[in-house]
C-alpha cells in the first residue's frame, strides 16, 4: 500500500473540507491539516486539543481519502476515547468502526490477542488488576522465600512496574542487580512472570512491554503493522512512559508520519513512570518536525489563565506558551485560610450552598480537589453533616467491590481455567467446607503432577470414592469434584451461549444471589450485581466467542474517570491527579499547604518540585469561572497534627489577581492575605483603600456576603475591619484585598 498524504481534493472534498475546519481558529486549523511527517502540538489547556485531533482524523479521511483502516489514535483514557468516536461519529459516519482508537493498554490487548502467539500468549490470556496483581506478588515473595516484613511488597511491586515501564525483562535485571534489594526484585520478578505465564495472565505493564517485545522479536509482524498504519496520533504526549514512546517509535518507523499532542507543564505522572523527556526531546528524536502552538483558552476566564500562568511560569522544564482567551475578566482567585481541616471543609460545603442559592451554579458543577486520598475525610463528613450531595472519585471503586470481584472471578475462571488467582477466591465462595488447608494441599499435590489446581481437579472428578492416592479427605475430593463439573458445565455453556445468558447461568448454578442476600447489606451487594449485568447487556449481541473475552477486557480496563457519572447533580471530591483531563465551572483546592502540596516527598528533588507545580496549575486550569484556593493553619492528617505553613506556589500569583481572607483570629501566624502580599511583587500596586468605615456600618463582600463592622484600623499600609457576617460569623480582612462595599 503507498501512503496518501495530501489528495488534490474534489469538488465534495473541498465541500467536506470547509465543513470540517469551518470551526477552527487559525491554529487548530494548521494543525489539523499538517499531515506530512512528524508533527508536535503543543497543546495549553482548554485549548480544544481533542477537537484538533478529532477533525485531524476527519480531514484525513473525508479529504485525503485515508481509509479509516489505515489510522491509529491513541488518547489517555477510555473516556476521551469515548468521546472522540462520539464526535467522529458526526464528522464521519460510518467510518470509526474501521478506526484503531483507544488507549495505549486497550490497542495493545488487541493486538496480543491476534499476534501474541508468537511469544507464547494465548489469545485468550486474562488482564490482571491491582488487586490480582497483589496476590500473585505475594505468592511470588513466598515462593522466593523473601520475608514480607524485610522488603514490603509494595516497593517490589514498584520495582517490577518501573523494570517493565524501562523496557527491562527478568533476564536485564538478572544483569544489572548491585544491592540486596535489587537481588530480592530480580528474584521475585522472575517467580512473578512464571506464576503469571502459568494463569495464562499479563499485568497492565506487560500489554507494552510484551507489545514491544513482539514487534522487535518478530519483525515481519511489525512490519505488518507498520505498513497498515499510515497515520498515527497520541494524545497527553507528555504523560507517557519509555515502552510507550519507543511502541510508538516502532509503528512509525516506516512512514514517520507520527502526529504527537501535549503540554510538558501538565506533565503529572512520573510516579507512573512517566517521562517527560519524551515531549521536550521530541524535536531532537524528530529533526524535521512541524511544531504547533495551540495558546488560546475556551474553558477559563482571563484572570484563572492569568493565575495559572504566573504558577507555572517559575518551573524550568518546559516550553513556553502564551496562553490567551477572549473569555471575560471573572472572578478573582479567592485565597482561604482557615484554622483547621474540618474549618477548611466547612467553609468548602457553605460556600458552595451559597453559590448554589444565589444561582451561581449548581453542585454538580463543582469540584473539591486535593492532593492525596485522605485528605477526602474531612471534606466527607462535611459534606455528610450538612446534607450536601457529593461523589468520591476513587474511594471503593465499582470494579473492586467483593461481590463484583466474586463474580468476575467465575467468569475469568470460565474463559481461562488456568487463572489461579480467580480459582483461589471462589473456591469457597459460596462457602463448600473447603478450607484453607484443603486448598494448600491441592495446591501441593497439583505441583508434585505438574499440573495447574483446576487441572488437579479435574482428575479429582473420575476419582474413585477412596481417593487412596490422592491426599485430601473423601468429603473434600467429593466437594472439589463437583466444583470441577460445575465450571466445566459453565464452559460447555459459554461456547454457545450470549453474554447476559451466561451471567445469568452463572449466578444461578452457583447459588451465588441467595449466598449474597444471607449477608449484611446483601440487598445493596445484590443490586451491585445486577449493575454489572447491565453492563454484560451491552455484549448481549457479540457472538459466543468474542462476548465473554471482550466483557472482561473491557471491565480489565476501566479508570476511575471512566466511572465518573457526570449526569448526578453532586459535588465532586477528586484527587488533583484524577482531576486531569476534565473541567468544572467551579474549583476549590484544598490543602494548599507546604508538606501536602507541594507534597514532603518531592521537597529535596528540584524535578520532583517542579512536578507538584504542575499539578497544581491542573488544578487551576480545570475552572471554568471560579477558583478557590484554602489552605489550614493547623492539619491532623494520617495520624499526626502539624502546622504548616502556606505553599510556597501562592507566592507566585500577584496580590491583584487575588482575594485573600483569613477565617479565623490567632496571634501565630500573619493573615494569608498578609503572607500572599508580602511574598509577592504585584504586577501592579495593590489598590489603596478608598471606601472608609466605622463600627456599625453594613459592608457587602463577594465570599461572605452581607456583614456588621465590629471594630476598624490602620495596620502598615493597610486597613483592617473586623466584620460580623450573617451566618459565616466574625472575619478580619484586609481592606486592599477584601474589595468591600457598603450597603
Amino acid at each position: 500500500m503507498i501512503p496518501t498524504n495530501r489528495l488534490t481534493p474534489s469538488h465534495n472534498a473541498i465541500m467536506s473540507l470547509m465543513d470540517i475546519l469551518a470551526q477552527l481558529n487559525p491554529a487548530q486549523k494548521e494543525a489539523a491539516e499538517s499531515i506530512k511527517g512528524p508533527v508536535l502540538i503543543l497543546a495549553g489547556p482548554g485549548s480544544g486539543k481533542t477537537r484538533v485531533i478529532t477533525h485531524r482524523v476527519a480531514y484525513l479521511i473525508k479529504v485525503c481519502g485515508i481509509s479509516p483502516h489505515c489510522i491509529m489514535a491513541v488518547t489517555f483514557t477510555n473516556k476521551a476515547a469515548k468521546q472522540m468516536e462520539e464526535r467522529l461519529n458526526r464528522l464521519v459516519s460510518g467510518s470509526v468502526a474501521r478506526l484503531t482508537l483507544g488507549t495505549f493498554h486497550a490497542i495493545c490487548a488487541r493486538i496480543l490477542r491476534r499476534d501474541g502467539k508468537a511469544i507464547g500468549i494465548e489469545p485468550n490470556f486474562l488482564i490482571y488488576d491491582d488487586e490480582d496483581q497483589e496476590n500473585v506478588l505475594k505468592r511470588a515473595l513466598q515462593e522466593a522465600g523473601v520475608d514480607p516484613k524485610q522488603v514490603t511488597p509494595a516497593a517490589v511491586t514498584s520495582a517490577i512496574s518501573a523494570a517493565k515501564s524501562n523496557m527491562l525483562t527478568p533476564q536485564d535485571i538478572t544483569q544489572r542487580s548491585r544491592s540486596y534489594f535489587e537481588e530480592v526484585v530480580k528474584r521475585v520478578y522472575l517467580k512473578y512472570e512464571q506464576l503469571l505465564a502459568q494463569s495464562k495472565a499479563l499485568d497492565f505493564d506487560d500489554l507494552l512491554l510484551k507489545t514491544v517485545l513482539l514487534f522487535k522479536k518478530h519483525p515481519e509482524i511489525l512490519a505488518r503493522y507498520q505498513e497498515r498504519y499510515l497515520h498515527i496520533m497520541v494524545d497527553e504526549f507528555q504523560d507517557t512512559n519509555l515502552v510507550q514512546y519507543e511502541l510508538v517509535k516502532l509503528l512509525a518507523g516506516k512512514y514517520h508520519n507520527i502526529c504527537v499532542v501535549g503540554d510538558p507543564d501538565q506533565s503529572i505522572y512520573s510516579w507512573r513512570f512517566a517521562d517527560l523527556r519524551n515531549i521536550l526531546n521530541f524535536e531532537k528524536d524528530y529533526p524535521d518536525a512541524k511544531i504547533v502552538m495551540l495558546e488560546q483558552n475556551y474553558r477559563s476566564t482571563k484572570r484563572i489563565l492569568e493565575t495559572a500562568s504566573y504558577v507555572i511560569s517559575a518551573n524550568k522544564q518546559r516550553k513556553r506558551k502564551d496562553l490567551w482567551t477572549e473569555n471575560e475578566p471573572g472572578a478573582l482567585t479567592a485565597v482561604i485560610e482557615t484554622y483547621t481541616e474540618q474549618e477548611e471543609a466547612q467553609f468548602v460545603v457553605r460556600e458552595i450552598d451559597c453559590l448554589v442559592q444565589r444561582g451561581q451554579a449548581k453542585p454538580g458543577e463543582c469540584a473539591v480537589m486535593y492532593r492525596t486520598n485522605a485528605q477526602s475525610r474531612a471534606l466527607e463528613e462535611a459534606f455528610i453533616r450538612y446534607g450536601t450531595p457529593y461523589k468520591l472519585v476513587a474511594g471503593t471503586r465499582f470494579y473492586e467491590r467483593r461481590e463484583i470481584k466474586d463474580v468476575i472471578a467465575y467468569l475469568r475462571l470460565i474463559q481461562n481455567p488456568f487463572d489461579s488467582v480467580s480459582l483461589l477466591r471462589i473456591i469457597n465462595v459460596p462457602g463448600r467446607g473447603i478450607g484453607e488447608r484443603s486448598v494448600q494441599e491441592l495446591s501441593d499435590w497439583s505441583k508434585s503432577l505438574g499440573l495447574s489446581s483446576y487441572e488437579a481437579i479435574q482428575r479429582l472428578t473420575g476419582q474413585p470414592g477412596d481417593g487412596q492416592d490422592v491426599p485430601l479427605s473423601p468429603r473434600v475430593i467429593k466437594t472439589l469434584a463437583a466444583f470441577g463439573n460445575m465450571i466445566e458445565g459453565l464452559r460447555t455453556f459459554s461456547r454457545e451461549a450470549n453474554m447476559v445468558d451466561l451471567f445469568d447461568q452463572v449466578i444461578n448454578k452457583t447459588g451465588y444471589k441467595e449466598y449474597l442476600l444471607n449477608e449484611e447489606e446483601g440487598d445493596e451487594r445484590w443490586d451491585n450485581v445486577l449493575e454489572l449485568r447491565t453492563v454484560a447487556e451491552e455484549y448481549r449481541d457479540s457472538p459466543p466467542a468474542e462476548g465473554l473475552p471482550s466483557f472482561l477486557e473491557g471491565i480489565a480496563l476501566v479508570s476511575d474517570i471512566d466511572s465518573l457519572n457526570e449526569t448526578v447533580d453532586a459535588v465532586t471530591l477528586i484527587t488533583l491527579h484524577q482531576a486531569k483531563g476534565l473541567e468544572f465551572p467551579v474549583v476549590f483546592i484544598v490543602g494548599v499547604e507546604e508538606g501536602l502540596l507541594p507534597h514532603f516527598r518531592s521537597m529535596d528533588d528540584p524535578a520532583q518540585l517542579e512536578e507538584e507545580r504542575r499539578l497544581f496549575y491542573v488544578g487551576i486550569t480545570r475552572a471554568e469561572r471560579r477558583v478557590y484556593i484554602l489552605r489550614a493553619f493547623r492539619r491532623s492528617l494520617m495520624g499526626r497534627s502539624a502546622v504548616n505553613k502556606p505553599s510556597r506556589f501562592l507566592q507566585d500569583i500577584p496580590s491583584n489577581l487575588v482575594t485573600a481572607s483569613s477565617l479565623w483570629q490567632g496571634a501565630e501566624t500573619p493573615s494569608i492575605a498578609e503572607a500572599v502580599r508580602s511574598w509577592n511583587k504585584p504586577a501592579a500596586p495593590p489598590p489603596v483603600p478608598t471606601i472608609e468605615l466605622k463600627a456599625g456600618d453594613r459592608v457587602r463582600h463577594a465570599i461572605f456576603g452581607q456583614g456588621v463592622v465590629v471594630s476598624y484600623q490602620p495596620v502598615k499600609d493597610d486597613k483592617e475591619a473586623v466584620i460580623a457576617f450573617n451566618g459565616v460569623g466574625v472575619k478580619k480582612l484586609l481592606l486592599s484585598f477584601a474589595r468591600l462595599e457598603k450597603v
